[in-house]
């Protein structure tokens, strides 16, 4: 163990089981002069050599000295290695997601006419959420041939086929390993999300692309995505997940949309915000869910909401209940997509 300057807390344990009174005296020396630790009342018939101490002096002394050793054993230098990993994890992840978010807003930029797809692949493939089993849900299982091609996913497949371009770009520029399905199914869902804001954004500047983004970037929800950005690290699924769990929203009727909502957890409410993922027209499904009396109101609410500037209403509650959809069946891998980092033995720390 390396020499320490000044006092080892370990040599002064003897010393202090022996204090009587005012009668026992702490003795140490340094390089320059010996000092004398009186454990009593102060005396101020001392010397120039001589310094006085009450008892809680010592073990304020003590304790620096503890905190002493423990810098010589090395423990603050692995608390802070341990802290230095868990940041560098975290940027590792977020630089990784930077990226995966241009690759899809690039993609999405270049073919909006599939944002409704992409919107309902996110929905289907959690919507298979069962919660008395707790299978299925946001897993990346709508990527199986056997599920795409249900009926229920009908007219997803170049959505999908989007994805899976982005995928092998993504994967190409991962130090981290490949980028799972259901990790790419949702965030695709995302960047369509921002697609429709922006493309709201734009159309309230009369058209004007550059106003428009000045106006998204000015009232813009980037910061309520926060929730929904740490639910990075799902699990892919091996198989496709059981039939019969997703209605035909095209055909569905209301009743039958808020059955399978409540099923997973959501409500009208969130049935409503989210009627842009039920199909290409969202005009007609919300004309749909507006005679239905629970739903209604949050139809005009939202369709009020996205006539304002900022639309706030009706950004907020979108993004959080896709974030509630978004994380259903999974439990994240919070250090996914990073790289190895060293592992502190804690066996051998030395208190």
């Amino acid at each position: 163990k390396p020499e320490m300057g000044g006092v080892s807390f370990l040599s002064t344990v003897p010393s202090f089981t022996n204090i009587n009174n005012r009668q026992q005296h702490l003795t140490f020396s340094s390089s320059h002069r010996s000092v004398l630790i009186r454990c009593c009342k102060t005396d101020h018939q001392v010397s120039d050599n001589t310094f006085s101490f009450h008892r809680r002096d010592v073990l304020k002394l003590a304790g620096t000295a503890v905190g002493m050793e423990l810098i010589g054993n090395g423990f603050i230098n692995h608390v802070d290695d341990a802290k230095a990993a868990d940041l560098n994890q975290r940027r590792q992840r977020s630089e990784f997601q930077s990226k995966i978010k241009l690759t899809l807003s690039k993609a999405v930029k270049a073919k909006p006419e599939l944002v409704p797809s992409l919107l309902t692949l996110a929905l289907n493939d959690a919507m298979t959420y069962d919660k008395a089993t707790k299978s299925g849900g946001a897993n990346g299982s709508i990527r199986f041939s056997s599920e795409i091609s249900r009926a229920e996913n009908a007219g997803l497949s170049d959505g999908l086929a989007l994805i899976e371009e982005a995928k092998k770009e993504i994967d190409s520029f991962s130090k981290g390993g490949p980028i799972s399905y259901a990790d790419l199914i949702q965030l695709a869902g995302q960047a369509a999300v921002k697609a429709t804001f922006l493309t709201s954004a734009i159309r309230k500047c009369g058209g004007n692309e550059e106003k428009g983004n000045l106006l998204y970037t000015a009232y813009g929800s980037s910061g309520q995505w926060g929730l929904f950005d740490r639910q990075f690290g799902r699990s892919d699924a091996t198989e496709a997940d059981p039939e019969g769990r997703i209605p035909l929203w095209g055909k569905a009727t209301v009743q039958e949309m808020k059955d399978k909502f409540i099923a997973i957890g959501l409500g009208p409410r969130q049935l409503a915000v989210m009627s842009a993922f039920l199909g290409p027209d969202q005009a007609a499904t919300e004309e749909l869910l507006a005679s239905d009396p629970q739903v209604a109101p949050w139809v005009q609410k939202y369709q009020r909401s996205r006539e304002t500037v900022s639309q706030t209403d009706y950004e907020v509650d979108l993004i959080t209940a896709l974030t509630k959809l978004s994380g259903l069946g999974q439990q994240i891998n919070y250090e996914a997509y990073t790289y190895p980092v060293e592992r502190i033995n804690l066996s051998k720390l030395k208190l």
